[in-house]
């Protein structure tokens, strides 16, 4: 399909302006970004044929390009009624069919499909409806009763209206049949037509700083990602993708669904990264070549497989978080298998930087995808690298928020600062310093937690940690570290940092053992949680006042 530049090929060029550098990837045809995702649907059936299958349920059920394609031209006609073009219809699913169809099913009628995140919690839920404005929840009575979801079903009915798969599928109206007979054979005559630049889908972000934001993706923001992937590596038509990652994030929406479907790709879809052991057979099962997930679910399916488990691949996309030595060693050696580390973040839709199989230089993201523009904004303090600014085809339209419903808060000049510290070296790799807020500031001198976090784990590989800073009247902050590793000491931490070359001051002033490291549901560490859980372990206990006996 495409073909990945040489290994050493520079794909991405510095540009020198008078007070920044300026980073590009290679040269981008926006010309093919121009059309709506249920447009890009219908274009790879043409492409590839509507027998073939597109997606892959957890229990084996096939779905070729043209099921998908009238499933979603029946279930759209159904929801449409109620509904206007360029309304919020919330989605409430897990990564399977159900929800692949349902999202095109919303959009072929110009709704706009807005993901929940159904880990998040009830508040978070909400506001995200309020956020985006939307009326009516597209779910499951299967799902609500395997995630044992009742008491948020019933929260969400008392302001919304529950729309139920299996009500709908049951109930199917014959116009709604007429309406996917017709679409299947004709679709011009029934799908909307909206603008590229209109919004797509509502994403959220998982709140740990504050309340949820809706980020606003627009058509042409998530096939300009399918586009720049398809340029930047090669991917076969004999490949065979799973994906566990939940829709509801973009890693799991634009890589594990829209990505396969506009390459011809099957997209095997599991309803939760959670589950390692039924994973890494289901891999096996179905021939995968590629697997999607984090560093942290990566490292669960390596321990729980059989060396046949995994021999299928020919390698594992590994995003969200970064990529420990350890998982990356382990996959090699016991599967023969590659982790190819990539860069991305919602407002990206989502992958700015990934490496490529012929081009892979562990410890870095990969170079730029082409169109990506970056610059790096010095920050007092850090020498090696600066905060990262991004621009370019697959960059949001802009946030909106539950205080503001719908207004749009687009990027300042069309560049977003992601909050990470990057640097960029000679061959236009990217390396990930650590979040701008995950740098402690002790003697006045910056400190990545990210490197805290790094040495716990070259010292205790088997064991979660993480680091979070707290204010020190001496110092200016002080860094304490979280871990499962029941025997951690700090002295041992002392030894590793002398040994390694680590400064003194990356040593955490207190190690707390914990039973679990809480993370999201996408995989991610969940540092509002880690936060709170360090500020309760340090927290000073309250001063018991004695009183005097009274005199006798």
């Amino acid at each position: 399909m495409a073909v990945s530049p040489a290994a050493g090929e520079p794909i991405a060029t510095a540009i020198e302006e008078p007070a920044e550098t300026i980073y590009e990837g290679a040269n981008f045809d926006e010309n093919r970004i121009r059309k709506s995702i249920f447009e890009g649907l219908l274009q790879s059936r043409s492409r590839y044929g509507g027998k073939k299958v597109a997606a892959v349920d957890a229990d084996g059920r096939e779905l070729t390009y043209n099921e998908l394609i009238r499933a979603a031209f029946a279930l759209g006609h159904a929801l449409k009624a109620g509904t206007e073009k360029g309304e919020a219809v919330a989605i409430l699913l897990p990564t399977g069919v159900g929800a692949i169809v349902s999202i095109f099913a919303v959009s072929a009628y110009g709704r706009v499909p807005a993901m929940l995140n159904f880990t998040a919690g009830e508040a978070a839920i909400k506001s995200a409806c309020v956020a985006s404005k939307c009326k009516r929840i597209v779910t499951a009575h299967r799902f609500i009763e395997l995630g044992e979801l009742q008491d948020l079903e019933q929260a969400l009915a008392a302001d919304h209206e529950m729309i139920y798969l299996e009500d709908v599928r049951e109930n199917l109206s014959l116009k709604d049949k007429i309406a996917a007979a017709v679409g299947t054979v004709a679709p011009w005559a029934v799908r909307a037509w909206p603008d590229p630049d209109d919004a797509a889908v509502y994403l959220f972000t998982s709140g740990t700083e504050g309340q949820p934001k809706g980020v606003v993706l627009s058509h042409a923001n998530l096939l300009a990602n399918v586009e720049q992937v398809r340029d930047h590596i090669t991917l076969l038509p004999t490949d065979v993708l799973f994906n566990p990652m939940p829709t509801f994030h973009s890693f799991g929406l634009t890589g594990g669904v829209l990505l396969p479907i506009n390459l011809g790709i099957p997209a095997i879809c599991h309803p939760t990264p959670l589950q390692a052991k039924t994973i890494v057979k289901r891999v096996a099962e179905t021939g995968a070549t590629i697997l999607f997930a984090t560093d942290t679910f990566i490292n669960q399916y390596a321990r729980a497989a059989d060396k046949s488990d995994l021999s299928s691949l020919r390698m594992a996309v590994c995003g969200a978080e970064r990529v420990k030595d350890e998982t990356r060693t382990m996959l090699k050696d016991k599967f023969e298998v590659d982790i190819v580390e990539g860069y991305g973040l919602t407002e990206a839709a989502p992958v700015l930087a990934v490496n490529q199989p012929d081009a892979n230089k562990p410890g870095t993201v990969g170079r730029l995808l082409p169109g990506a523009k970056a610059k790096l904004i010095p920050v007092n303090g850090i020498d090696d690298g600066g905060q990262l600014h991004i621009s370019g085809p697959n960059i949001m339209r802009g946030y909106i928020r539950p205080s503001a419903p719908l207004v749009l808060e687009e990027p300042a000049d069309g560049w977003h600062d992601t909050g990470d510290i990057v640097a960029i070296d000679d061959e236009g790799f990217l390396r990930i310093r650590g979040r701008v807020k995950r740098f402690a500031k002790l003697g006045g001198e910056m400190v990545s937690l990210a490197v805290v976090e790094n040495c716990a784990t070259s010292l205790w590989p088997d064991s979660m940690h993480a680091a979070a800073a707290i204010p020190d009247k001496r110092k200016g902050e002080q860094i304490i570290l979280l871990t499962t590793y029941k025997n951690a000491g700090r002295a041992d931490f002392v030894a590793f940092a002398k040994n390694h070359g680590v400064t003194e001051l990356a040593v955490p002033k207190k190690i707390v053992i914990v039973d679990e490291i809480p993370v999201l549901g996408t995989g991610k560490t969940n540092y509002g949680r880690v936060q709170a859980m360090v500020n309760e372990a340090m927290a000073e206990p309250p001063v018991t006042k004695v009183e005097p006996e009274p005199a006798k």
